[in-house]
């Protein structure tokens, strides 16, 4: 690859065990600029123990092992802090929001990594983010814990882009939200390609999840079972079966 086209995260043989049990065994991804790759799987699949080792939660080392590269530069030795200012942001499963401050002051401390490295323009990304969120303009000044499911995980994913990521990591974003609610998100989400970041998606929602992405994968009891274009794995009889089903418990949350 190019450097234009070098991908922007790529996870080689990743294992992680938690004692006994093995939560990811052998995974490799690939996040390439600009798109979207999501990893489907069902509750307990291992999605977030690799988010949280490419995000440096979880440290390759001990019952841990494998590669990652971000940008083409291997990061493992990295703390989280460190690739948090290198670019690479995580919205977690639970959000954490600070629930007694405003909308707005989340996200001014989202945009704490540009203010340190002396970017003046910092705060005009809360315009963007305003822009992208309108009702978070409308809530600005309301208490972060006050604001409705929905309004909580739009909150969490404006907060991770204040600081202006390459790489935008979301767990779990349609987890607890009304179908209604989902479908609002997943369009945001799809939204956010224009502006270049790439992002990596995991999702027990294979639905909506692989309507929005370019790529995916499919993650099964900490291993990676398929791979594909997006709209490949759509039309894969194991994904039906599995993931698409009408009766299938991912379509309807936890």
């Amino acid at each position: 690859m190019s450097e234009s086209q070098q991908a922007v995260l790529q996870v080689g043989n990743l294992s992680a065990r938690y004692g006994k049990v093995t939560a990811v065994s052998n995974a490799s991804i690939t996040v390439a600029p600009g798109s979207i790759v999501t990893v489907i799987g069902g509750n307990g699949a291992g999605k977030s123990t690799l988010l949280n080792a490419v995000m440096g939660v979880l440290p390759l080392t001990g019952h841990s092992s494998g590669s990652v590269r971000y940008r083409g530069v291997q990061i493992e030795s990295w703390l989280a802090e460190r690739r948090v200012f290198d670019g690479i942001s995580l919205v977690p499963e639970r959000r954490e929001l600070f629930g007694s401050m405003s909308v707005e002051d989340n996200l001014l401390l989202g945009g704490f990594r540009l203010y340190r490295a002396g970017q003046r323009d910092w705060k005009d990304t809360m315009g963007q983010v305003y822009d992208l969120f309108p009702r978070l303009r409308e809530r600005r000044g309301q208490q972060a814990g006050t604001l409705s499911g929905g309004e909580r995980q739009m909150l969490a994913v404006g907060r991770a882009l204040m600081s202006r990521p390459r790489l935008l990591m979301l767990d779990e974003p349609s987890l607890g939200l009304a179908p209604r609610i989902v479908r609002e998100i997943f369009h945001i989400i799809a939204r956010l390609r224009r502006t270049g970041v790439s992002i990596l998606l995991v999702e027990q929602n294979a639905r909506a999840a692989l309507q929005v992405a370019d790529y995916g994968y499919v993650l099964e009891t900490g291993e990676i079972v398929l791979e594909g274009p997006a709209q490949d794995l759509v039309g894969n009889p194991r994904v039906i079966e599995s993931y698409l089903g009408l009766g299938n418990s991912a379509d309807k949350g936890e």
